[in-house]
């Protein structure tokens, strides 16, 4: 993986404000995956979760188990400026690949298209070590032609390929509601963790 897209690099694009994936609130596909979600107690994590407006969001729907981890220190500060009573313990600044834990559900917004395209293999082994036996990771895939990111684009196809062996999918399909300026470019997935590794 290139270096330039380390710790540095992320605390520079906040630094100067260069985060035009962040549109200022939580994005349709995700709130409405959110508002039919009724078990209030899952284990959630939020990954790469820059200023995490979907943890704002969930923490209005009364879920209360979030973790949330980010490589760059920045966004995680101004998370906590919003929300002053939210645990500091469970703000983690630090590499994803280096967590460790057993989440029912990992949500999934801008994080995986941030990431270098030689980490989709290990960003989808890690999706399932993270998982709990029929834990579920949801969220939001672009469906953009390659560009040498971030972010990084790719298509259904690709992503089957990177996911299939790991996950049951129960969903891979372009979003009905995103927001205007991404119509058409995204892919709303939910991917389950089988309960045994014969369920694949």
């Amino acid at each position: 993986m290139e270096k330039k897209f380390n710790k540095s690099y992320w605390d520079s694009r906040y630094s100067k404000q260069q985060t035009g994936w962040d549109v200022g609130e939580i994005t349709t596909p995700l709130k409405a995956y959110f508002d039919q979600l009724t078990n209030k107690n899952l284990s959630i994590l939020v990954p790469g979760a820059g200023n995490g407006h979907e943890v704002e969001y969930l923490l209005t729907k009364d879920f209360s188990d979030i973790t949330v981890i980010d490589i760059s220190e920045q966004p995680l500060k101004n998370l906590q400026d919003r929300i002053p009573d939210f645990p500091e313990s469970r703000l983690i600044c630090g590499d994803f690949f280096e967590h460790a834990g057993k989440y029912d559900l990992i949500v999934e917004q801008t994080f995986f298209c941030a990431l270098h395209p030689s980490e989709r293999k290990k960003y989808a082994e890690k999706m399932n070590e993270l998982l709990v036996p029929g834990g579920r990771v949801a969220g939001v895939l672009f469906e953009t032609e390659f560009v040498d990111g971030p972010p990084f684009g790719g298509n259904r196809k690709e992503y089957l390929g990177w996911f299939e062996p790991f996950f049951k999918i129960k969903t891979l399909e372009t979003c009905y509601n995103s927001i205007k300026p991404r119509s058409g470019k995204e892919l709303f997935a939910i991917m389950q963790k089988p309960y045994y590794r014969s369920d694949v």
